[in-house]
């Protein structure tokens, strides 16, 4: 939902609020606090039954996405949901417009309508340009229309994302393991990661993160694999690589696993910890790169 003015954002937001309210929809806001004001102001009784979250929220994308998701999964939702895009890196803002285009996939088979505002005063034109890829509906004045450029969750390419990742920093260590390692390999890392000035809490998330992509390669790649670990300036870099090939999920890890299911916990909860989280398959050998930063964002 593009739009250009304040008051092109209550004109649109509104009618579709209200309707929802009439459904019994549930109505969930995360928005800034001043598009926050001027849509409660412009609902006045009505204003008290939304379900207002900040924009932090977004802090952090796929933490984002597995909220909607428990918020979202059995409820008529109504969403309007629109992110602070100012002031992210490049890294950030690939990471969300990939997010805003999983979300059509992660929330597949919920009953949930997702509202998303655009400020064509102040996003970024390269956020702009994806947001008819990752949207199958545009939103305007004259009502509803298909976005002709929307692709698939799964179909989506991003810059960078069929690069070769860069070589790992100065001074990286390399260690091998195998089903009998992966205890000590847990062990190693924590050691590494506090030696490295790692803030405490997240140290657990790394050791984690690292233990449970080595398992899967243990598990169900080829049995074995490498970690190699180094410091980037102000984050923590930790890549597991087994010679076991590439992933047959088109969307590992974006997806929440069904609670029923034995496989596909370790990439997920990998995104839920890690600040991002890289994969390639290059030459018969899978990479999975972890970044977490020394210090709570």
């Amino acid at each position: 939902m593009p739009y250009d003015s304040d008051d092109a954002f209550v004109r649109l937001i509104v009618p579709r609020v209200r309707a929802a309210l009439t459904e019994g929809r549930r109505v969930l806001a995360v928005i800034c606090e001043a598009k926050l004001g001027l849509l409660t102001d412009a609902l006045g009784r009505d204003a008290a039954r939304l379900d207002c979250r900040p924009a932090s929220w977004y802090g952090h994308p796929y933490r984002a996405l597995a909220a909607y998701h428990e918020y979202a999964h059995d409820r008529r939702t109504l969403v309007v949901g629109e992110p602070v895009w100012q002031g992210r890196s490049e890294r950030e803002l690939r990471e969300l417009i990939r997010y805003e285009s999983v979300l059509n996939a992660a929330l597949l088979r919920c009953s949930v309508v997702m509202l998303c505002p655009y400020d064509l005063r102040v996003v970024p034109p390269a956020v702009l340009d994806y947001s008819e890829i990752s949207h199958p509906l545009l939103l305007g004045g004259t009502g509803e229309a298909p976005s002709t450029r929307f692709v698939q969750p799964q179909d989506l390419v991003l810059n960078g994302d069929r690069a070769p990742l860069p070589a790992p920093g100065p001074g990286a260590l390399t260690i091998d393991f195998t089903a009998r390692e992966l205890k000590p390999l847990r062990r190693r890392v924590g050691e590494w990661a506090r030696a490295a000035g790692m803030d405490h809490s997240l140290v657990t998330s790394l050791v984690i993160s690292v233990s449970e992509i080595a398992a899967n390669s243990v598990e169900h790649g080829a049995g074995h694999g490498t970690i190699t670990m180094w410091n980037a300036g102000g984050e923590l870099v930790c890549e597991i690589a087994d010679s076991g090939g590439a992933l047959d999920d088109p969307l590992p890890g974006y997806i929440p696993p069904e609670p029923e299911s034995p496989r596909g916990y370790g990439l997920w909860i990998s995104r839920q910890l890690c600040d991002l989280v890289e994969l390639r398959a290059e030459g018969g050998v899978l990479r999975v790169r972890l970044h977490l930063g020394l210090r709570p964002a």
